[in-house]
């Protein structure tokens, strides 16, 4: 465990708390291994439910110690249990297991997101991938969140697989695909054409994909990925344009760069930085509209 991340949590907390928490907090984050798991637990009787400020060198150093890790939009309760967690004794690895798999198995939904949110600060990372691409599986959104979103676990760990599952069942699920950690460093050809699929579903059903998933196809672009970006351009959706534009833009692929002459106005907007994919990082996502049908 990372000093810095154990430091930096505990001044985020500190400047977020009152005296009366902030005793009886130290008191639980230096007791035994049950009672600091019987604190986890009972932290929202005693910890108000406020959301921390985080301030630019303490976002910094957490990401300096794990690339992609923040609490930034963390509440109190969830930062102050991560912190818990990483109180934990971690010289017996048996023991530790033991203990963090006994939270796993009594958790209700708000102690899932602290738990899952934690992973990527505990200790023994690879023991918890089942429990990671379990949460994948989750209906309960929060839990999925905590996984997907704003979370440097999966990209570190995930399989290619389990990977392409987290980000379908985000887009499926209609959450903004720009939050997930390592987005661009785990593209992949399946992944494309996954997508690819997955967008002909929804356009046959008369729905609409969230125009940044796009971002995702650029490096892989052929035949098929092509036939998408015209589908795309002829919808009438200024996103969809958009997206299309960007998505031939960076393609290396030689009949997407034609593609893209066809619609100069795009292009000029894109070389001019007008037009990039931050325009279409949507957090309030409609994707059942009525479009074009194939």
């Amino acid at each position: 465990m990372s000093h810095i991340i154990k430091t930096t949590l505990w001044e985020i907390i500190s400047q977020n708390i009152s005296d009366t928490e902030s005793g009886w907090l130290t008191e639980k984050g230096s007791a035994s291994p049950i009672e600091l798991m019987t604190a986890f637990v009972a932290s929202p009787r005693f910890l108000t439910k406020k959301i921390v400020n985080v301030d630019q060198e303490q976002e910094t150093a957490l990401r300096d110690a794990i690339p992609g890790f923040t609490v930034t939009g963390w509440s109190l309760v969830r930062t102050a249990r991560v912190w818990l967690l990483t109180r934990l004794e971690d010289s017996d690895k048996d023991v530790f297991i033991k203990n963090i798999e006994t939270l796993f198995d009594t958790a209700e939904m708000n102690e899932l997101v602290a738990l899952y949110s934690a992973l990527p600060v505990l200790a023994f990372p690879e023991q918890w991938l089942f429990r990671a691409t379990d949460a994948v599986r989750s209906n309960m959104g929060f839990v999925f969140d905590a996984i997907a979103l704003h979370n440097p676990y999966p990209a570190k760990y995930f399989s290619e697989l389990a990977w392409n599952q987290l980000v379908l069942k985000t887009i499926f699920n209609d959450k903004p695909v720009h939050f997930i950690t390592g987005l661009e460093e785990r593209e992949n050809k399946n992944l494309a054409l996954i997508l690819s699929d997955f967008a002909h579903e929804r356009w046959a059903a008369g729905r609409s994909v969230a125009p940044n998933v796009w971002r995702l196809v650029s490096k892989f672009m052929d035949e098929t990925l092509l036939s998408d970006m015209k589908y795309l351009f002829a919808s009438r959706q200024l996103e969809n344009q958009e997206a299309a534009a960007l998505a031939c833009y960076e393609s290396e692929y030689a009949p997407a760069k034609s593609l893209l002459w066809e619609y100069p106005e795009f292009e000029k907007s894109i070389n001019e930085g007008a037009l990039t994919w931050s325009n279409l990082e949507f957090t309030d996502l409609n994707t059942y509209v009525p479009t074009l049908q194939r």
